[in-house]
């Protein structure tokens, strides 16, 4: 069997549990005696553990079998958790996750062996042996290869059942020869069931692993059930059974299928010499019983009333097809659950709802030309619109994603930095369920590890200085992520030292970004935005976690290429909180269509909050700039029509059309020639024609095939 078909969900796979060992082994180091946590770890190594070794990574295996065999002493009690061991296990699972890496680009594991690390976890249990009351030196054995209090159970359901699976295999002619020939010449055949966990990905590597045990002990399958070609294709539920002919015992046969990741119970018996007759008596008899059923069936039939009354007679011939039932729906809904599609199938789904959506403006034109409309095809163009937009509701809600897979591994790298930089602290994250589209949950992680690790080095002050300020030794992060209207907000806050506005100030005069007396006439919020400066540093010190001056420029070039927008607000002494806001999709938005001069522009409603009619003597001047008040609040004035060097002259009126759009706490009123209305549109992206632009996100195609411009509303403040 090639596994190598398995390799993306393998990869996809040890990605999930090694950030559950990470995030477990952070909880067992607050926790040192929770019971849940220290199974939950063992369970998620062993798993690991069987998944390296079905698509051969030995090395991974090997290193992973010793991190398992120190969990097994911790399950059992005889090592206690400590310090030392935690930064063993963390060194591991850096170890495990550089190994993931090499296999996601080579598709190799490469020839790291990792002695220093397996060393260290081997030194572990050498230490405990020191200690361990004596009996206890084969506990590692006793649970290596099973779940926990799992092994005494199955052999327990082994002995009761005796293998009732393999007995209901129907046997073709030449297979009762080659049984009945085998044993007679005194060779072992054995009957076997195996049953694979529910929950498992992988059942066709399990069930080649199980193949695989059987050929690596001397023995041979006469027959499988369903067939070998069905178990490859995973053509079958979670249970699978085989007559096995060959040399082995039967119970080291059963310990070394259980030893495989993932097998829930193997229950089997030796094959009797009288099985082959059974069979031909039982097919018989089921044939008798079929045609008995089938009768009884024929004479209750016409009086479906009575069937209360013959429910007694008739259960037995009931139960049986109700019980397979039962047994079945657990694994379907397991299987069907959840889907593991590539990214670039669902960006190719949404490409052709895009043109779909294209096509569909395109067909609302066509049937108002001239002012003419037919009812017929007015109702079925609106019903076409329902349709497309339900169907673009559920592509985006396959893409969307919880941006938990992002931020679960940000607890630990605070861990790190806490140690490293001697400074105490704690991440504290909340609104990890919020989703997000995947291709901007995919970029989004270094902009808030960047963030973070600011955070961490320049926020948050040693705790003797903590101390003098009256706040409590351990630092406090914050990451918090909720939904805004059609925008995602994340904050990464800290109750630090905030920013240094002056030292800001000095630091851009000695790098020559501004002069003193510019520096002078900045405003704080203004001095803030120079951090965003590449190159930009106020580290004192070059370190290996800051001071380099990369970082912050990152992070606004990243977020705005997602079309979205980074604020600071900070506080000297108190802290400092930097706010991303995100829009929740990237292809397709909701947007009002402007015409400024002759052409036609597209406004994202997510920006807009209001529009109004401003008549001219409504418009002030305050610093040279015109404003309105509206509603108590003072509204800068922008023209599009100067913004875009619009050639034509404005119409003649005494009223403006005005479009309030928001970036954060701010507000700004877009002054417009005439409303087309609200339009579904698909975003596309013009390249590297935009750059110069920054006022253009992008264009979009209209329902006539005109092209009309989209409008950043965010570079326009």
């Amino acid at each position: 069997m090639d596994v190598s078909q398995y390799l993306e969900i393998f990869l996809d796979e040890t990605d999930e549990n090694l950030q559950n060992l990470n995030t477990q082994i952070l909880t067992l180091e607050q926790e040192p005696e929770n019971e849940e946590c220290i199974q939950e770890i063992f369970r998620a190594a062993h798993t690991l553990k069987g998944m390296a070794g079905t698509m051969g990574f030995k090395r991974m295996q090997n290193l992973t079998h010793d991190m398992e065999n120190v969990f097994s002493e911790v399950r059992d009690g005889t090592i206690k958790v400590n310090s030392d061991m935690i930064d063993t296990l963390f060194q591991t699972l850096d170890a495990l996750e550089t190994y993931l890496k090499v296999i996601r680009e080579t598709g190799d594991e490469g020839t790291e062996e990792n002695q220093a690390i397996m060393k260290k976890l081997n030194d572990i249990l050498e230490r405990k042996g020191d200690e361990a009351p004596a009996g206890d030196a084969g506990a590692s054995d006793k649970d290596a290869g099973s779940d926990a209090s799992g092994d005494a159970k199955e052999d327990k359901a082994d002995a009761s059942s005796d293998g009732a699976g393999w007995k209901s295999i129907k046997l073709d002619d030449s297979q009762k020869e080659v049984i009945a020939s085998a044993i007679k010449e005194g060779r072992k055949v054995f009957g076997l069931t195996i049953f694979i966990q529910n929950t498992c990905v992988l059942k066709a590597a399990r069930a080649f692993m199980a193949f695989k045990c059987i050929e690596d002990a001397g023995g041979e399958v006469a027959v499988s059930s369903p067939s070998s070609q069905d178990i490859e294709d995973e053509k079958f539920d979670f249970e699978f059974s085989l007559i096995v002919v060959g040399d082995a015992e039967l119970d080291d046969l059963k310990k070394d299928i259980l030893d495989i990741s993932e097998i829930e119970k193997v229950e089997g018996g030796p094959v009797p010499l009288d099985f082959v007759d059974q069979k031909e008596e039982a097919s018989e008899a089921e044939a008798e019983e079929a045609a008995a059923a089938s009768q009884e069936k024929t004479q209750i039939q016409p009086a479906p009333e009575t069937k209360p009354q013959g429910a007694a007679p008739a259960g037995k011939g009931a139960q049986a097809p109700a019980k397979q039932g039962d047994g079945k729906k657990p694994a379907k809904s397991v299987v069907n659950h959840t889907v593991r599609v590539d990214i670039e199938k669902l960006d190719v789904l949404m490409n052709l709802v895009s043109e779909l959506i294209i096509a569909k403006n395109s067909l609302v034109s066509a049937s108002n030309v001239d002012g003419e409309q037919n009812s017929a095809v007015n109702e079925q163009v609106e019903y076409l619109e329902s349709v497309t937009t339900s169907l673009h509701e559920s592509v985006m809600k396959v893409r969307m994603v919880p941006i938990e897979s992002v931020v679960t591994r940000f607890p630990r790298m605070v861990r790190d930095l806490s140690k490293k930089l001697g400074k105490p602290m704690e991440l504290y994250m909340t609104g990890e369920e919020t989703e997000l589209d995947r291709t901007v949950v995919d970029e989004i992680g270094d902009p808030l590890m960047h963030l973070l690790r600011n955070s961490a080095d320049h926020g948050i002050e040693s705790a003797e200085v903590r101390k003098e300020r009256g706040k409590p030794e351990t630092g406090s992060i914050f990451l918090d992520a909720y939904q805004d209207g059609n925008n995602v907000v994340i904050e990464v806050r800290d109750d630090g030292n905030g920013i240094d506005v002056e030292a800001v100030k000095n630091k851009a005069i000695e790098r020559g970004v501004v002069t003193p007396e510019q520096a002078s006439l900045l405003s704080e919020k203004e001095a803030i935005s120079l951090l965003f400066e590449p190159g930009f540093s106020t580290a004192k010190v070059v370190s290996d976690v800051s001071g380099r001056g990369v970082g912050l420029d990152v992070v606004k070039s990243k977020i705005e290429a997602l079309s979205g927008e980074v604020e600071v607000k900070s506080r000297y002494g108190e802290g400092s909180t930097w706010i991303i806001r995100l829009p929740l999709t990237l292809a397709i938005i909701q947007a009002l269509m402007v015409i400024v001069g002759e052409e036609k522009y597209a406004i994202s409603l997510g920006s807009i909050v209001t529009i109004e009619d401003v008549q001219d003597s409504d418009i002030k001047l305050v610093q040279n700039k015109e404003v309105i008040n509206l509603r108590g609040t003072v509204i800068p004035i922008l023209r599009l029509r100067d913004i875009l060097e619009t050639p034509t002259p404005p119409k003649e009126g005494k009223n403006m059309v005005v479009i309030i759009v928001k970036k954060g706490d701010l507000q700004a009123g877009l002054v417009v020639d005439e409303l087309i209305g609200q339009q579904e549109i698909v975003i596309k992206s013009l390249g590297k024609l935009t750059n110069k632009a920054k006022m253009i996100s992008g264009a979009t195609i209209l329902g006539d095939g005109e092209v009309a411009l989209i409008l950043d509303t965010n570079a326009l403040f």
